[in-house]
């Protein structure tokens, strides 16, 4: 009997998803090393001032509902031939693989090595959101709801994660901002901005930019003592929604300007 290579791309996607979930839950219910990341994370790293607020991490729960819908739609046999859900490939199963290696190397504290993972999972969302040119191609509504805009509030938090997974390396081996821990913070919420900047406006990716608004409101919440960081943060967070502001009219010029295709029995639109 012949696999289908279609229902093999299904599944492995569908299961490492799932996995992932299970061991993040795992590693917060009965965490192998003793504690679990967001106590580690407050015990060791309470000076690296790039750490969001303890609630901001909420956010998973948003992000493993869209990727659990995201595994369920893809595996249903009716969307085994869907071209969109065709170009995914592995690179989820690659993602969500990289996400369970990060979370035993950190809960072990292997910083160092978690890092390596955590850029596993960078690239992996990289190649996907390139490869599905999600919110660059009209994808019906369907897609855009249950694959598009999972992948992207996913990769936002990856993206930021990076950052500060890369933070708490330098902490560890003794690196403080050539002794401007501030100054350095500011600047990496500046990078991360300008990226985030550049993809809402390039892209008009609205779900990516609405992620590092929470992300830096909890940034600057977590650092309201500090006034540099917080006052930044409230500057950086106006400028992101001013570039939402601004791609959301871009986007209803577009769609008022687009006309449907004839006979087109799924509502198109651009997602994200």
């Amino acid at each position: 009997m012949k696999l289908d290579r279609d229902i093999i791309r299904q599944w492995a996607n569908f299961t490492a998803i799932l996995a992932a979930f299970g061991v993040n839950v795992y590693s917060n219910l009965s965490p192998p090393n003793g504690l679990s990341i967001g106590a580690i994370s407050n015990t060791y790293f309470k000076e690296v001032l790039i750490i969001p607020a303890n609630y901001a991490f909420a956010i998973w729960g948003l992000i493993y509902l869209g990727l659990i819908s995201l595994a369920i739609y893809q595996v249903l046999p009716a969307n085994k031939n869907v071209p969109h859900l065709e170009q995914m490939g592995y690179f989820i199963t690659l993602s969500s693989l990289a996400q369970i290696v990060w979370v035993f190397l950190f809960q072990y504290q292997l910083f160092a090595l978690s890092g390596v993972a955590m850029v596993g999972i960078l690239l992996s969302l990289i190649a996907l959101y390139l490869h599905l040119k999600i919110a660059k191609k009209p994808v019906s509504r369907q897609l855009k709801w249950l694959v598009n805009f999972p992948i992207s509030i996913y990769f936002a938090w990856i993206s930021i994660a990076t950052i500060v997974n890369m933070a708490i390396i330098l902490y560890r081996a003794g690196w403080n901002g050539w002794g401007h821990p501030v100054a350095w913070t500011v600047i990496m919420m500046m990078v991360g901005t300008i990226i985030a900047l550049i993809i809402t406006l390039e892209r008009r990716d609205l779900a990516y930019g609405g992620v590092f608004i929470w992300a830096l409101v909890a940034i600057g919440i977590r650092n309201l003592n500090q006034i540099f960081i917080a006052g930044v943060a409230v500057v950086l967070v106006i400028l992101l929604v001013l570039a939402i502001g601004t791609s959301l009219k871009r986007r209803k010029q577009l769609t008022g300007n687009r006309q449907p295709a004839t006979g087109e029995k799924q509502q198109v639109t651009h997602d994200s």
